[in-house]
């Protein structure tokens, strides 16, 4: 395992709860009529992605005990390569329904590093 994969997990862990923070309390309208909150929104869910992406390049096993990287790493690759077809409501709903979960994966992913 190299050294920085802790570095990815946080950092995709950091990034995926203040995508959180920027969305609660907000509607999918708040979200669809705010431009600068869409652009911050989307900017943090291409860091989850990316650094989700580079931590299963230095830990491929990752893939099955992070099932929550899928959907993180489609994501970004929509914003970052489809940014012309990206959904606010797919965004939205991807941030608010499915990071709370990687949020947590992460944090007991990032724990067992603590024990080691």
């Amino acid at each position: 395992m190299s050294a920085r994969l802790p570095k990815h997990l946080d950092d995709a862990a950091h990034a995926a709860a203040l995508a959180l923070k920027f969305l609660a309390g907000r509607s999918l309208d708040d979200y669809r009529a705010d431009a600068m909150l869409r652009s911050a929104v989307e900017r943090q869910v291409e860091i989850v992605g990316e650094a989700c992406r580079r931590a299963l390049d230095e830990s491929p096993p990752l893939r099955d005990r992070m099932p929550e990287f899928r959907l993180a790493l489609a994501m970004r690759n929509r914003i970052a390569h489809g940014y012309d077809t990206v959904d606010d409501g797919i965004v939205y709903l991807t941030v608010t329904e499915h990071f709370p979960a990687l949020v947590q994966a992460l944090a007991r992913e990032l724990a067992s590093f603590a024990r080691d």
